[in-house]
């Protein structure tokens, strides 16, 4: 199939393009990567009045570690964030989280934070947002926002950037010296969406015993889902967890799988990636 009928707009600038986005209001939607966005306009499931190009904007083609923070700016492709050997060494889930995006093709075009605010419940990138505690800053004509990570998942396929707005940035927490990550999923084929993937992140306390554990969800329910692990885990890790997120988890069923089989996926994928989550931890509390 073919997209209905669209404008189209193509800034030279920032200002320009938050201007843009103003004068449009609803009927305008921002184009970056467009690998989410141009399949289903293809497929008719979107039906944008005009669009708004930013991809002459590389100003915003930026990936940087300051602050504490590893910042992504919206131009900023999933290739260049994987390369990236400073955010690799900030933040290492970015770069786990992204080796599961599709294929080296998408992650050439698409965006980080175009994933992020695509809001896809599957996407990779809006578990670790949710994960790490993340922020969005967005701009308008007006000024700008910051939008933290548990309040930027309003439900499937829909975030907190309004009409007029434009995702300038995307910023995650520097991982502690002390604290692991890891991400783990199960996909019907290499590049597909997956039928259910983990987050976690585990911090040791100064005695080296498990002081936190979290976990987020891809593919269990309308947003990412976080749970706080650390009861149930234990100092150790030797907790029950698997009752623990069988009890607090309620995924979603569809064509691919069942609410029990996607449940019980979650539970082993919390097992491993919690256990690789907390030797990375060790690995670097001790270096």
């Amino acid at each position: 199939m073919k997209p209905s009928t669209f404008g189209y707009s193509r800034p030279e600038s920032l200002e320009e393009a938050l201007t843009t986005l103003d004068s449009l209001g609803t009927d305008g939607k921002v184009l970056a990567g467009g690998q989410s966005l141009l399949p289903i306009m293809s497929m008719r499931l979107a039906a944008p009045q005009h669009l708004v190009d930013i991809n002459r904007l590389a100003e915003l083609a930026y990936v940087r570690v300051a602050d504490g923070q590893v910042r992504v700016g919206a131009l900023a492709r999933h290739a260049a964030v994987l390369r990236d050997p400073d955010a690799a060494a900030a933040q290492p889930l970015l770069g786990q989280g992204l080796q599961m995006v599709a294929h080296a093709t998408i992650r050439n075009r698409g965006t980080t934070v175009g994933s992020i605010v695509h809001a896809d419940p599957s996407g990779e990138m809006t578990a670790v947002l949710a994960l790490l505690g993340g922020t969005v800053r967005v701009a308008t004509a007006a000024g700008e926002r910051e939008v933290a990570a548990e309040d930027f998942f309003l439900g499937p396929m829909e975030s907190a950037v309004a009409p007029g707005e434009l995702a300038v940035e995307a910023s995650f927490p520097v991982l502690d010296p002390a604290a692991g990550t890891a991400f783990v999923e199960v996909a019907r084929r290499h590049g597909d969406y997956a039928v259910c993937g983990v987050a976690a992140h585990v911090q040791l306390g100064p005695d080296g015993a498990i002081s936190s554990a979290r976990a987020a969800y891809l593919s269990v329910s309308a947003t990412p889902v976080v749970l706080d692990l650390s009861e149930a885990c234990g100092a150790d890790g030797s907790g029950d967890v698997a009752g623990f997120v069988g009890d607090n988890l309620d995924p979603d069923p569809d064509i691919h799988a069942t609410a029990d089989y996607r449940r019980q996926l979650a539970v082993v994928l919390t097992r491993r990636a919690l256990a690789q989550a907390h030797k990375a931890a060790r690995e670097r509390n001790a270096a």
